[in-house]
């Protein structure tokens, strides 16, 4: 095994053994039992994030990352706005019935749990948020609408508006706070979002 195949061996333990753990545990986390559990110590964990809450942002990404590509493989180019969002509300909703959502969920709790209670974490973890977002702004910029492309402040404002609206909706799904909610129900509120009031000036 190469030094480089090494190195990604032991990033790779770390974070899975991070994710377990910090969902297990939130805020009581242990750094120690993160670097026990991925057979290594926590000089590893300094060595390949330089820290703990480097590590706690890596994670975030390595979690967001897979949720991102899905939105852009099911939401091609070509769809116009209004068919993109449909498209993007419906892959949201599915990802309610997966075998793992509740234990994603309880991970997306524990980690804004982190970020409340520590004052170093929080303007990074929203940072790591605000640049996963603005790959969803991108998925909607440019597309057709009304005759006229969606400008990217618009896009924006839009993209902030439908991941308030289906974490929401798909934390009550997940909780089973709701009934049985179909994607056609997921679809149509998000699609109500396309709006002028919602949207603004371009």
């Amino acid at each position: 095994m190469t030094r480089a195949e090494a190195k990604e061996r032991n990033r790779r333990a770390l974070l899975d053994a991070a994710r377990r753990i910090v969902a297990r545990d939130g805020h009581q986390a242990k750094l120690e039992e993160i670097a026990e559990q991925a057979e290594l110590t926590t000089g590893a964990v300094y060595s390949l994030f330089g820290s703990k809450n480097n590590l706690l942002i890596a994670l975030v990404t390595d979690y967001l990352d897979p949720h991102y590509e899905g939105m852009e493989q099911v939401i091609p180019a070509d769809l116009e706005l209004v068919e993109a969002v449909d498209a993007f509300a419906r892959y949201y909703r599915r990802l309610c019935d997966d075998p793992d959502a509740l234990r994603h969920l309880s991970f997306e709790i524990s980690v804004q749990d982190l970020a409340l209670r520590d004052p170093e974490l929080r303007p990074k973890l929203a940072a790591s948020v605000r640049t996963h977002e603005e790959r969803l702004t991108a998925l909607f910029a440019g597309r057709s609408h009304t005759g006229a492309s969606l400008t990217p402040r618009q896009a924006q404002r839009l993209a902030t508006a439908l991941r308030g609206l289906l974490v929401g909706l798909s934390q009550g799904v997940i909780l089973g706070l709701t009934d049985a909610v179909p994607e056609q129900y997921f679809a149509a509120i998000a699609r109500a979002l396309v709006a002028p009031e919602v949207l603004g000036p371009p």
